[in-house]
Order: C-alpha cells, then sequence, then structure tokens
C-alpha cells in the first residue's frame, strides 16, 4: 500500500482527483475528515494510500497556507484581478476590495489591465506599482503584456477573478490557447456533466496551476466587507510604514488629526484612490463583529 503526496485537482460527488508522482488517482476522504468537520478542497496537499484491490484514500490534509470560501479552493498563493483600462472602464473600488481580500488571507494580489490595444493603461498600473502591487497591462489582441503575466504563474496556485466584460477567458485562453479544451476534457473524464454543481478544480499552467472557481468571474468581494476594522489597514499594503506613528492611537487613518496616512496622502506618497476605497471600506468595516467572522 503506497503512500504518496499530492495536491487535490478537484473534488466532485465524494470522489476527489489527486495529482501525485506524475498520475491522476480517484480518492475517498477518511472518515476521520467528516467527524472533524473538514473537509478536502481542490488545491489541499495531501497524502494518499494507493490501494490495488481497495478505494485509494486520502489520509492527511496538510497545513493550508490560505482558503477561499466562495469559491471554495485551498492554498492559493495568487489572486489575479481582471480589469479591462476601457469597455468597461475600472471601478477601482473594486479592484481595491479584492486587493485587500487577498492580502487578509495571506495571498498575493496581482493586478491586470486588459484592452491596452484600445487605451494606454500607464495611469492605473502606477497606482498599484505605487502600492506595492505587481501590476500589468496587456492586449489579447496584439500579445502585448501576455509573457510577463505567464511569468507570474510558474510555481504559483492562481485563482484569477473579474466581471463579465473585461476579458479574464479571452486572457486565460491566450496565455495557455489549450486550457478550454482541457476544461472540457477534464470535466468530461471527472465526470461534471453527470452533476448540476459546478466545483473549483485546478488545472495545470505555466508551470503552476490555475483554479477554475465557477461563480469567481462576477465576484463581488462581499467578504472584504467582513473584514475586521482594526484589520483593514494592514491589507493595504502601502499603509505599513505609517501604521504606529499617527498622533492619536485610536486614529482610524480617514481624515483624523496628526494621521500619517492621511498626511502621505496629501504628500502623494499613498495613492488618493487607494485611500479613498480604504475610507469606503472603513465605514462598512465599523459595523461588522468578531463573532460574524466565526459565522462564515
Amino acid at each position: 500500500m503506497p503512500k504518496l503526496d499530492g495536491i487535490i485537482i478537484k473534488g466532485i460527488g465524494g470522489f476527489y482527483y489527486v495529482e501525485a508522482a506524475g498520475e491522476i488517482y480517484e480518492c475517498k476522504a477518511r472518515g476521520v475528515f467528516r467527524k472533524s468537520g473538514i473537509k478536502p478542497l481542490a488545491g489541499d496537499r495531501v497524502s494518499i494510500s494507493v490501494n490495488d484491490n481497495a478505494e485509494n484514500t486520502i489520509d492527511e490534509i496538510y497545513e493550508r497556507s490560505s482558503l477561499l470560501q466562495r469559491p471554495p479552493v485551498a492554498n492559493v498563493d495568487r489572486l489575479f484581478i481582471v480589469s479591462s483600462v476601457c469597455e468597461p472602464k475600472p471601478v477601482l473600488l473594486i479592484i481595491d476590495r479584492l486587493t485587500a481580500l487577498a492580502v487578509n488571507k495571506g495571498i498575493e494580489p496581482v493586478v491586470i489591465f486588459t484592452k491596452n490595444d484600445l487605451e494606454n493603461a500607464d495611469e492605473y498600473i502606477d497606482i498599484y506599482k505605487k502600492a506595492g502591487i505587481k501590476a500589468f497591462s496587456v492586449s489579447c489582441v496584439t500579445g502585448e503584456g501576455v509573457d510577463s503575466v505567464k511569468a507570474e504563474l510558474k510555481n504559483h496556485i492562481s485563482a484569477f477573478c473579474g466581471n463579465s466584460g473585461v476579458g479574464k477567458s479571452s486572457l486565460l485562453n491566450v496565455i495557455d490557447p489549450e486550457l478550454s479544451l482541457k476544461t472540457g476534457e477534464i470535466s468530461d473524464k471527472l465526470g461534471r456533466g453527470r452533476h448540476t454543481t459546478r466545483h473549483s478544480e485546478l488545472f495545470k499552467v505555466e508551470g503552476g496551476y490555475v483554479a477554475d472557481t465557477p461563480g469567481f468571474s462576477s465576484f463581488d468581494a462581499d467578504e472584504t466587507e467582513l473584514i475586521l476594522k482594526e484589520d483593514l489597514p494592514y491589507a493595504f499594503k502601502e499603509f505599513e510604514d505609517y501604521i504606529g506613528k499617527c498622533k492619536f492611537s485610536t486614529c482610524l487613518h480617514i481624515k483624523d488629526k496628526g494621521c500619517r496616512i492621511v498626511q502621505a496622502v496629501e504628500e502623494g506618497d499613498i495613492p488618493k484612490s487607494r485611500h479613498e476605497s480604504y475610507c469606503s471600506m472603513i465605514e462598512q468595516a465599523k459595523n461588522i463583529k468578531e463573532w460574524e467572522l466565526k459565522k462564515k
């Protein structure tokens, strides 16, 4: 009964498909996980037993570095936030909510602006680079910038999110022209057609994995509203150097007297749009209680 370490590519109908040692194994989870309330997820790194005359089993789920609840996927370490530079124009508050969600969960955000063949994206790229966030502009028509995005996928588990019309699917197909074909083939193989509920699934792309996350394309970042107000400043990377240096320890960094973050915005060291997003989010966060987070 050999034991192997691997990664869950997909789980459906009580079966989990684990990539280990270059093969994909169909496994069942041991009852101990159900008793402890732990559900194996796509992205989980696991130990499995391979059995010749019985079902293969997942014996251990290794500690997760991150967890997304909606859609359910574990160990994502890069969240690619896709927006178009025009048609439709970017909504910076939505982008900033998603970057905050990622940082709060220990995931590195990467912001991508598509359609740079129609309009220059430098203004937006500058905002996020100044905030310490990787940002790229790409064209799915000319291919400009796509290689830079590909390089960011290697050795990572990544998820892509972006509202309808921003070119997320087009970008993924330019990154890997076989991705749509792979999705269909593997879905047929794993029986997606026999089930009405879609689950998160990982695909090998550019030396890493990309999570196919149903429902994520129109993700509205509701989870970011559940960041506690005391945690929210830490979800804005560019605030780090100024936290703890304000005149008052109770400073909310909105328009408080003696606030180092407000001063940095006025001096141009923190992008104004980022601070505006923070102020919008802190108003929502003021009403969130810790027990609400535990309910999620």
